[in-house]
C-alpha cells in the first residue's frame, strides 16, 4: 500500500511540475523555443514520455519498441538519447553476475532492479569480471565459464533491460576483490614472468595482453537471452577499464596514463559506438597541483592518478568521480564531510566544463552505517547534498551529469553488507528522496532540448519544483 501510495503521489508531483513549467516558461518565452518559433517539445510529446505505474516500476516508458531503447551518446558536455537530455540517477550493485550464478540467488537480481526502477533509478554499475575466484566468469587468461557467461552475465543485461535500466559494466578491479589486477600477476608469474609488482599489470605486454582478452571477450559476447551483441546492445550505458584504478610504484601517473591511452584505443577499435569511462576516483595528480587542494588528503596526490590529465585520453567520454568523505577524510561523521562534498563535486564539474568538455558523472557515493556517529538522517542529507549539487549544474546546462549511489541492496541480502547498503523497504526517508530526484531528472529528461533555454526570470515556480523537499 504505502509504495502505491508513493506512486501515486510522485506522478501528480511530476503532472503538476510540467504544467507549471510550461504556463512560466511560455510567459517569458525562453523555454524549448526553437529559432524558428516552433516548440521542441509539445505537450503530446511530454505526455509520451511519463513515467507510468506499472508493476515493473513507476518511471518505465510504455510499452517501449526495440528500435526505441536507443544507445545512450554524448553531446558537448551532456549525455543524450535520440537527441534529447539524458541526465542520470542511478546506483551500484556490484554482486549481481554472482548471484545471478546461482539459481537459489538470482531471484535478488530481479528485485534490485524491480525496486530500483520503482523510484525511478535508470542506470546500474555492476562487475563484469570475476577472475580466478569464486563462481569466477574467467577461469584463466581467456578461459571462460560458459555457464556463468549464460546464467549470469548475460542474465544481468537481459534482466536490467527488461526494468529500462541501463548499466555501466566495469571489466576489471584494482582491488582483490574478485580477482582484478593482483589475479592477472598471479596468472603472469604461474607461466613464468618476472613480476614483482599488481602494479605491473599496467606495463608488462603479456598482461596487457591478457585484459585485452577479456575486453574482446566480453564485448563480442552474443547474450543467449537477447541474441544481441554485447556491444550492439543499448541496455550497455558504458564501459568501464577498471574500478578504481590506482599505480602507487608511480606517483607521476606515466604508467597508469600510458594503460589507459592504450585500453582506451583498443576498446574504441572494437565498439565505437558505446561510451567509455576510465572508473576513476578523481584524484588530482601532479599536472594539476593547483587543484591538489581539492584533495581529501595529501596521500591522493601519491597514488599515481591524475583526474584532468587521464581524462584527456583520445576515446574517453565521460568522467568519473567517487565520494567517500568517511574513508577519505574522517571516519567519524561530521558536518565537514558535507562541505568536502559540495567542494569536491563543484570543483570536478567545472573541471569537466573548463578542461575537458565532457560530462561527469559521480559513479560511487555513500557513507557507511559502521562509522562512528552514523545516523541515517545523516545519509539522507549527504545524499541531499549531492543531489542538490548535480541539480545546481543541470539547471543551467553544467557537465554534472548524475550519480551512483553505493549501494542498492534488496531485502535479505544483509550478509554482503559492507556497511553503504540502503534496503530502500528498510529506508522509507531516504528512499523517498531518491524517488523526489528521480522526478526531478525525468522532468529534465522529458522537457529539455538542446535549444532550451533555461534562464527564465521567474525563478519562483521553477526553484519550487525542483528544490523544495516536500513535494
Amino acid at each position: 500500500m504505502e509504495t502505491h501510495k508513493r506512486i501515486f503521489g510522485f506522478k501528480i508531483i511530476f503532472f503538476i511540475s510540467i504544467f507549471i513549467l510550461l504556463n512560466e516558461c511560455l510567459k517569458c518565452s525562453s523555454f524549448g523555443v526553437m529559432d524558428d518559433g516552433r516548440w521542441d517539445t509539445t505537450v503530446e510529446e511530454v505526455d509520451n514520455h511519463l513515467p507510468s505505474s506499472s508493476s515493473q516500476g513507476v518511471y518505465e516508458l510504455n510499452d517501449v519498441e526495440e528500435d526505441e531503447w536507443e544507445m545512450v551518446a554524448k553531446k558537448g558536455n551532456q549525455f543524450v538519447i535520440n537527441g534529447q537530455p539524458f541526465y542520470v540517477n542511478g546506483f551500484n550493485t556490484y554482486w549481481l553476475m554472482v548471484f545471478a550464478a546461482d539459481q537459489s540467488t538470482r531471484g535478488k537480481v530481479t528485485e534490485v532492479f524491480q525496486q530500483a526502477s520503482s523510484v525511478g533509478l535508470t542506470v546500474c554499475r555492476t562487475w563484469a569480471f570475476n577472475d580466478g575466484q569464486w563462481r569466477a566468469l574467467q577461469k584463466s587468461p581467456g578461459v571462460y565459464d560458459e555457464d556463468v557467461f549464460k546464467l549470469a552475465l548475460d542474465f544481468v543485461v537481459s534482466e536490467a533491460k527488461k526494468y529500462k535500466i541501463r548499466l555501466i559494466l566495469s571489466l576489471t578491479n584494482n582491488w582483490d576483490a574478485y580477482g582484478g589486477k593482483a589475479q592477472y600477476v598471479k596468472w603472469g608469474k604461474a607461466t613464468g614472468l618476472n613480476l614483482t609488482s599488481d602494479d605491473d599489470f599496467f606495463s608488462h605486454p603479456t598482461l596487457r595482453s591478457y585484459y585485452k582478452a577479456h575486453v574482446k571477450a566480453v564485448l563480442n559476447r552474443v547474450n543467449t537471452l537477447t541474441n544481441i551483441t554485447y556491444k550492439d546492445d543499448p541496455t550497455i550505458f558504458a564501459w568501464e577499464l577498471m574500478n578504481e584504478p590506482r599505480c602507487t610504484s608511480d606517483p607521476s601517473g606515466d604508467k597508469l596514463q600510458s594503460w589507459i591511452t592504450d585500453m582506451a584505443v583498443y576498446v574504441k577499435s572494437m565498439d565505437a559506438k558505446h561510451l567509455l569511462e576510465i572508473g576513476l576516483e578523481g584524484f588530482y595528480g601532479p599536472s594539476a597541483p593547483d587543484r591538489a587542494q581539492f584533495n581529501p588528503n595529501s596521500y591522493a596526490t601519491q597514488v599515481g592518478t591524475d583526474f584532468i590529465r587521464n581524462h584527456q585520453v583520445l576515446g574517453v567520454d565521460f568522467a568519473s568521480v567517487h565520494i567517500y568523505a568517511d574513508s577519505w577524510i574522517s571516519q567519524t561523521i561530521s558536518d565537514s564531510h558535507i562541505e568536502f562534498i559540495k567542494s569536491w563535486m563543484e570543483a570536478h564539474i567545472e573541471d569537466a566544463e573548463r578542461y575537458l568538455g565532457m560530462p561527469v558523472v559521480f559513479t560511487e557515493f555513500g557513507v557507511s552505517s559502521k562509522d562512528p556517529g552514523y545516523n541515517s538522517s545523516f545519509r539522507d542529507t549527504m545524499i541531499n547534498t549531492v543531489y542538490k549539487t548535480l541539480l545546481n549544474s543541470t539547471k543551467r546546462g553544467g557537465s554534472g551529469a548524475g550519480s551512483l549511489l553505493w549501494q542498492l541492496f534488496p531485502a535479505g541480502t544483509d550478509y554482503m553488507d559492507d556497511g553503504y547498503a540502503i534496503v530502500l523497504s528498510n529506508s522509507p526517508s531516504t528512499s523517498n528522496i531518491i524517488s523526489l530526484h528521480s522526478t526531478r531528472v525525468a522532468i529534465f529528461n522529458s522537457m529539455c532540448s538542446w535549444k532550451c533555454k533555461w534562464g527564465c526570470k521567474k525563478k519562483n515556480p521553477f526553484e519550487a519544483i525542483f528544490y523544495h523537499d516536500d513535494l
